[in-house]
């Protein structure tokens, strides 16, 4: 279904925002739009709302399957305008989940159980937020697929990833929470600004009164974004992205600077949660 706006899909649309989880995709240009979507259908969402310039043509099959907002991402804070306008319109309790095109979500056994399982289980345990990674995919040649994605040949980083104990206003560790580094963000530091370099990302979370979110992924309700509950190690996930690549090839500060993004830690990426959890880069804590 298509809407005119943000503030008509916010009227007319409450109720995909009261049946959950809820996936919202940003769309920054037309690259994977469609994989991104269906992507997301197949994990199990109750609804899509697609974020897209009018430029965007959807197949018919999954034109009837999204909720489609005319939305400009490339203004300040776009993001951040547009999950905090759906918080404030959700039911409590509802579990959101937010991305970008050329993004896709993976969480342990995803091939067999959906994401509404998966926040079922998170629900019990008393957890209100999942820490998510943003895990860098890249194209192996860059001459043959110059916007750097390529999902039949996607390459990820198996290693240099690392956290650094994230600190409060006050100069004080904050409690159960890190920043997270690695991928491409890492290695072409010198090309990525320093309030953009982390990984982690709370982005699936259940909607409540007064929660926002801020610009650099977290909430202010600092208990969501913290990695477990203070008794043992919760859930995470991963989501997989090319949009690091696009930017370093698209954009001209960098553009010309690389040639290739392989490496010797790079590795062909499967496609499968027990990749990303062999690598160490999700937990399934107490879900077997």
């Amino acid at each position: 279904m298509d809407y005119p706006s943000l503030e008509a899909f916010l009227e007319q649309g409450k109720d995909v925002l009261a049946k959950g989880p809820v996936a919202l995709i940003f769309v920054e240009d037309l690259v994977e739009v469609e994989s991104t979507i269906r992507h997301h259908i197949k994990a199990g969402f109750g609804g899509l709302l697609v974020f897209a310039p009018p430029a965007l043509n959807l197949p018919a099959d999954l034109a009837t399957q999204v909720h489609r907002i005319p939305y400009a991402m490339h203004v300040p804070d776009a993001l951040t305008r547009a999950v905090n306008a759906v918080i404030a319109a959700c039911p409590p309790t509802t579990w959101l989940y937010y991305c970008y095109n050329a993004e896709y979500l993976f969480f342990p056994f995803c091939e067999t159980r959906s994401v509404g399982e998966l926040l079922a289980f998170h629900t019990e345990e008393r957890r209100s937020a999942m820490l998510c990674y943003a895990i860098d995919l890249y194209a192996p040649d860059l001459k043959t697929c110059p916007n750097a994605v390529s999902l039949q040949g996607a390459m990820l980083d198996r290693s240099g990833y690392y956290a650094l104990v994230r600190t409060g206003a006050d100069g004080k560790p904050r409690d159960r929470q890190y920043d997270f580094y690695g991928g491409l963000r890492w290695r072409f530091e010198e090309h990525v600004q320093i309030n953009r370099r982390k990984i982690d990302r709370i982005a699936l979370f259940r909607a409540q009164a007064g929660l926002k979110l801020r610009a650099n992924h977290t909430f202010n309700i600092e208990e969501y974004n913290t990695f477990a509950c203070p008794w043992h190690h919760n859930l995470t996930a991963a989501i997989v992205s090319f949009r690091v690549a696009k930017a370093l090839k698209f954009n001209p500060g960098s553009t010309f600077d690389v040639h290739n993004f392989r490496w010797h830690n790079s590795v062909p990426f499967d496609w499968h949660s027990q990749q990303l959890m062999d690598l160490g880069l999700m937990e399934p804590g107490q879900w077997f």
